[in-house]
């Protein structure tokens, strides 16, 4: 059976509605029981306001009012933090805290203290995630029998080449220390969809594309408008339209290729079921770059510097990595390129309903 995927164009004036319509077009009431809690699992990528990296306030607003008018009324956005990313500020930054009041919804920020974290012994079988994670594999008690709605953007990375569904999972089910996955992110996306499968009833995707990161993502891209939406039931089949629509093959992206070869989704466009948009000569052209800082990663993820990844990554040495990213993100590039990018957006039609959530 074919997997499907909705996509629709869209623009400020009628994005709201525009979310409705591809979420029923993408059958949102088949994939997830309104008499049950939705998770809606956020994607904050930056704790400062930059284009096409963190979820819209629009994007939540208006699945947010999507759901309550279909019947679903217990809702839960939710976000772990990183240990270079502040969630707190970056749902301030990025109007995400004035939806929430809004439709007086409460953001559960997973490592607070009144989260409880357990151990969970996956009934499949792991390809890593067992192994990173010696002593047990840890996961949020709230997500347990609670449908899930991964809300991502539509952008580059440089570990994976593009993000969407799949790598919104990661922020979210496990616990501290997600940096020990990165030299296996791929099979690690892998593991945690067939989590996903185990211990939510429903999942459901809605991908922004209203404005689209290319090069150095998730952070460091060159936004560009293209005014889609997405919408699927199916985590690898969204992601693959994605891709493909991002100029990618999706079955050279080992964590779909993967992911279809187990049989947790759809990687394949022949085997996937377009509604809504014509989009068969989209193609944005993008490629996935580098920055100074990927680079020197990459060097102790799969280089020569690999030898050293214990020594750097799980000793009392850490903290100089995340020092280093901090200062080269947030204060030099964020300072010298990231503002400028983001004020010339905030002049968009986009950016003005972005600053009417304020």
């Amino acid at each position: 059976m074919r997997s499907k995927v909705a996509v629709v164009k869209t623009n400020p004036r009628t994005v709201l509605e525009d979310i409705k319509h591809l979420m029923d077009l993408a059958g949102v009431r088949r994939h997830l029981r309104d008499s049950l809690p939705t998770i809606l699992k956020v994607n904050i990528t930056w704790h400062f306001y930059y284009p096409a990296c963190s979820t819209t306030p629009w994007q939540l607003d208006g699945v947010v009012k999507a759901l309550k008018e279909w019947g679903y009324h217990d809702l839960i956005p939710a976000q772990n933090r990183t240990v270079v990313i502040n969630p707190k500020l970056g749902a301030e930054n990025n109007h995400l805290t004035s939806v929430m009041k809004k439709h007086k919804l409460r953001f559960v920020y997973l490592y607070e203290p009144d989260v409880e974290w357990i151990y969970y012994k996956p009934k499949s079988k792991m390809l890593v995630l067992d192994k990173v994670y010696k002593d047990g594999i840890q996961i949020p008690r709230l997500f347990m029998g609670k449908n899930a709605l991964h809300l991502p953007t539509m952008k580059t990375h440089v570990f994976t080449t593009i993000t969407g569904a799949m790598k919104n999972a990661f922020g979210g089910l496990l616990n501290d220390n997600r940096h020990w996955t990165h030299s296996v992110i791929h099979e690690t996306l892998v593991d945690l969809l067939q989590i996903q499968k185990e211990i939510h009833p429903g999942i459901f995707c809605v991908t922004d594309g209203t404005i689209a990161g290319d090069g150095a993502g998730p952070r460091l891209m060159h936004p560009h408008v293209k005014n889609y939406l997405l919408a699927s039931g199916d985590s690898v089949a969204i992601d693959a339209v994605t891709a493909k629509m991002m100029g990618f093959d999706p079955l050279s992206l080992k964590f779909l290729y993967l992911a279809q070869q187990m049989g947790l989704g759809k990687a394949d466009p022949r085997e996937i079921e377009i509604v809504g948009e014509d989009i068969e000569r989209v193609n944005f052209h993008y490629q996935m770059k580098d920055t100074f800082a990927s680079r020197g990663q990459k060097a102790i993820y799969w280089g020569p510097l690999k030898p050293l990844e214990y020594l750097l990554l799980r000793t009392p040495l850490v903290p100089w990595s995340f020092i280093a990213s901090r200062f080269y993100h947030d204060y030099y590039w964020y300072g010298v390129h990231g503002k400028k990018i983001a004020r010339k957006f905030l002049q968009t039609a986009w950016g003005e309903l972005f600053t009417s959530y304020r």
